[in-house]
Formats: structure tokens, C-alpha cells, sequence
């Protein structure tokens, strides 16, 4: 009776957790306040009682519990300028914060941004657009989707694109430029190697450490490392 009601009392507890987390994203997404008080979390949302502020996301095994390693490299040496965590389980609204960690950590806001289609959303391009009309514009390659072999030697169609374009079709037009597709290519001579060397080189496939603080400062860690391994070989090359 005693593991019962400790039970029902962690269970309880969830809920509560499930219900506050649903309230407290209606908030953010800008609702209005009686919407919030009366957010309810979907029947399928999940708790963890292990890690709670871990997230159920997709992984290339299938559904793992974990976190959303964040990673932004430089052309040139392939050193880590920008890196985070976050428990949002995709990237549709990562480019904001990204930005602000790369200035934060590196000292300076990027002038050119490669990303693949999982960061393609209107609220990220609308944010680099944003930028682009406050002075500062960062030249962004962002993909629209998962491409097919013989997309890329297709010519990109002619004539202007409707004023009332999507900032997604205006990229995507973008994308099909000549300039666009041989820019967009060197991504994956850029981070691609990097989480590469992370995973395959190094066997670092999942945290240790559990909270999203510990997790957070744990990746900081492998972004060091990797960083300093880079400069060595420099060094000495």
C-alpha cells in the first residue's frame, strides 16, 4: 500500500508538470490568457520520471528519450564557434537562439549561415529576414527539404517570384541558383565532418548525465575537446 501511494503521488506530480509545461507553451506562443489557464496537455504527451526535463524525440534508431545537441562550425579550421542544448525535440525554431550563442561565445554575429531542411520553418527565415532589414543581414542557405539526385542540375526557373511569396519559396528559389547550390554544397565538407568526428571518431553517442543543466555543461565539454584537438594538430602540423 506504501509503493501504491507513492506511486499515484509521482504520478500526480507528472500531471501537474504535463499540464504547467502546456500552459506555460500557450503562453509563449502568444495565446490568449483564458486559452492558457485552460491548456490541457495532448493524451499522448509524455513524462519522464528519470529525467524530466528530457524530451521523446526521433533519432536514427527510432524514438529515443534524450536531448537536442546544438552545433555551429566555421569553414576554415572546422572549430566549434557556437554550441547548446535545448529539449525542443526539432530545430524549426533553433537559427534565433543559434545566432545569440555563435555572438556570445564567439564575439562576433555570423555574416553567412548554412543549415539542413530541418531548420527550414517561416518563423527562422522570417527572423533572418528580420535581421537582413535592420542593416546586418546574415546570408543564409537554409534547405527546403530533402532533395533528389537529379535536383540539382535542374535550372532554376525563370521570372520574379510572387510578391506574396513564402520566405520558405523565396529560399527555396534561392537554393536553386547556381550560386545557391554550389554554397549550399559545402555543408557537408563543413559540420557534417565535425559531428562525425564527435560521434564515430570519439564514441560519444549519448549523454552521461542527466538534467538539462549537466547535459548542457556536458556538451560544452565535448566541444571543448574537439576544439582543442583541432588546434593541436594545427600546432603541430
Amino acid at each position: 500500500m506504501q509503493r501504491r501511494e507513492s506511486r499515484l503521488k509521482k504520478i500526480r506530480a507528472a500531471q501537474r508538470a504535463l499540464e504547467e509545461r502546456e500552459r506555460q507553451s500557450a503562453e509563449k506562443a502568444g495565446k490568449p490568457r483564458t486559452e492558457v489557464q485552460q491548456a490541457k496537455p495532448a493524451d499522448k504527451e509524455q513524462y519522464n520520471f528519470t529525467d524530466p526535463e528530457s524530451r521523446l524525440m526521433k533519432g536514427s534508431d527510432g524514438l529515443v528519450q534524450g536531448y537536442n545537441a546544438q552545433a555551429a562550425v566555421e569553414p576554415v579550421l572546422q572549430l566549434i564557434v557556437g554550441q547548446s542544448v535545448t529539449p525542443a525535440a526539432n530545430d524549426k525554431q533553433q537559427i534565433e537562439p543559434m545566432v545569440q550563442v555563435i555572438e556570445q561565445q564567439s564575439g562576433q554575429r555570423p555574416v553567412g549561415l548554412l543549415a539542413d531542411s530541418g531548420y527550414c520553418s517561416e518563423k527562422n527565415l522570417e527572423y533572418l529576414a528580420a535581421i537582413g532589414q535592420s542593416g546586418d543581414p546574415i546570408d543564409a542557405y537554409i534547405a527546403t527539404g530533402k532533395q533528389k539526385h537529379d535536383e540539382y542540375h535542374q535550372p532554376c526557373p525563370r521570372g520574379p517570384l510572387p510578391r506574396n511569396a513564402t520566405q520558405v519559396e523565396r529560399m527555396k528559389r534561392k537554393l536553386q541558383t547556381k550560386v545557391g547550390r554550389v554554397i549550399y554544397a559545402t555543408r557537408k565538407t563543413i559540420v557534417e565532418p565535425v559531428f562525425g568526428q564527435i560521434k564515430q571518431a570519439r564514441g560519444f553517442r549519448q549523454f552521461l548525465l542527466r538534467g538539462l543543466a549537466k547535459v548542457r555543461g556536458e556538451w560544452a565539454l565535448v566541444c571543448l575537446t574537439h576544439n582543442i584537438l583541432k588546434l593541436h594538430r594545427l600546432c603541430n602540423a
